[in-house]
C-alpha cells in the first residue's frame, strides 16, 4: 500500500465523522455513554466480521497487552473526556478547544522519526483551524467559571492527538487491533453508563437507525480507516484535512434541513481548503 493510498483511506474517516452530528441528533434521546457503548459494540462487531472473513486472527495473538491498553485508553478516554467537557462548559467553547487535536497532530508529528515538519504545515493547520473555528465556536464566550470544562476539553484534544501520533509509531501492528480497542471501549462505556446515567432507548425508528448508523460509520468503521491512515499515510496532511469534518458536518445538517445556511460557511470552506492545500504542498516539497 502506497502512502498516498493510505492517506486517502485515512481521509475516509474524516468523511464519516462529517455524519457524526447528523446521526447524533437523530439518536439524541440516548444518553452519551450508553450511546458510546452501543456504537463501539457495533464497531467492534465490524472488526470481528472483518478479521474472521480475512482469516487474520493470528495477527492479534502476539500483540502486547500494553498496546491494547493504549488503544482502549485512546478511544474511551477521548470520548469520556469529550462528553464530560460538554457537561462542564458551554458546547461551543468546549468544542473549539477539543478540536485543537488536528493542529496538535501536525505539531506532534514533527517528533516522529522520518517526518519533517515545515513552516507551511503549521500555517496550513492554523488556517484550517481558523476556518473550523468559524463554525465550531459560533457564539462562544469564554468564562473563568467553566475552567474545569476547558481543561477537560484540552485533555480531550491531547488524548486524541497523542493516540493518533503514537499509533504512527506502531506501524508494524495490524489495524485489526482496533477490533479489541472498540470492544474494550464498549465495555468501559457500559460500566460508566450504568454508574452515571439512566438507560433510555430511542422511541422512534429514526432514532434506532441513527444509533446503528453511528456504530457502523462515525463511531465504527472510521476508527479502522483512521488507523490505516495515521500508520501508513501522510499524517501532517491528514491532521490538517481533518478540519474539513466540522465544515462537511454543517453542510450535511444544512442539507438535512436541521441547520440554516450561513455566509461564514463560504469563508470557512476557503480557509480550510487553503490550509489543506498548503499542507499538501509542504508535504510534496519534503517528498512525504
Amino acid at each position: 500500500m502506497t502512502k498516498r493510498t493510505a492517506t486517502f483511506i485515512g481521509f475516509i474517516a474524516v468523511l464519516l465523522w462529517a455524519l457524526l452530528a447528523l446521526f447524533t441528533v437523530g439518536a439524541r434521546e440516548v444518553p452519551a455513554l450508553q450511546l458510546n457503548a452501543v456504537c463501539f459494540a457495533i464497531g467492534g462487531t465490524i472488526g470481528v466480521i472483518w478479521t474472521t472473513a480475512s482469516k487474520r486472527w493470528h495477527e492479534l495473538k502476539n500483540v502486547p497487552l500494553s498496546i491494547y491498553a493504549f488503544g482502549t485508553v485512546g478511544l474511551f478516554g477521548y470520548h469520556f473526556l469529550y462528553f464530560s467537557a460538554l457537561k462542564a462548559a458551554p458546547p461551543a467553547e468546549a468544542g473549539l478547544i477539543a478540536y485543537l487535536w488536528p493542529l496538535l497532530i501536525v505539531l506532534f508529528s514533527g517528533l516522529l522519526p522520518g517526518e519533517t515538519l515545515r513552516p507551511l504545515h503549521l500555517v496550513g493547520a492554523g488556517l484550517s483551524f481558523v476556518g473550523a473555528a468559524l463554525i465550531v465556536a459560533k457564539g462562544a464566550s469564554f468564562s473563568g467559571g467553566h475552567m474545569t470544562g476547558y481543561l477537560l476539553a484540552s485533555a480531550c484534544a491531547l488524548t486524541w492527538s497523542s493516540y493518533s501520533v503514537i499509533s504512527r509509531r506502531l506501524g508494524s501492528v495490524s489495524s485489526m487491533v482496533v477490533t479489541v480497542y472498540c470492544l474494550a471501549t464498549a465495555v468501559l462505556s457500559l460500566l460508566a453508563h450504568l454508574a452515571l446515567e439512566e438507560t433510555v432507548w430511542p422511541s422512534s425508528q429514526a432514532g434506532w437507525l441513527s444509533m446503528i448508523a453511528l456504530g457502523l460509520g462515525p463511531v465504527g468503521a472510521a476508527f479502522y480507516v483512521w488507523d490505516i491512515g495515521v500508520k501508513r499515510g501522510n499524517i501532517q496532511l491528514l491532521g490538517t484535512a481533518s478540519y474539513a469534518a466540522p465544515l462537511l458536518s454543517t453542510l450535511v445538517l444544512v442539507g438535512a434541513g436541521i441547520a440554516e445556511p450561513r455566509a461564514t460557511l463560504i469563508l470557512s470552506a476557503v480557509l480550510i481548503t487553503a490550509g489543506a492545500g498548503l499542507a499538501a504542498f509542504a508535504s510534496r516539497q519534503t517528498g512525504s
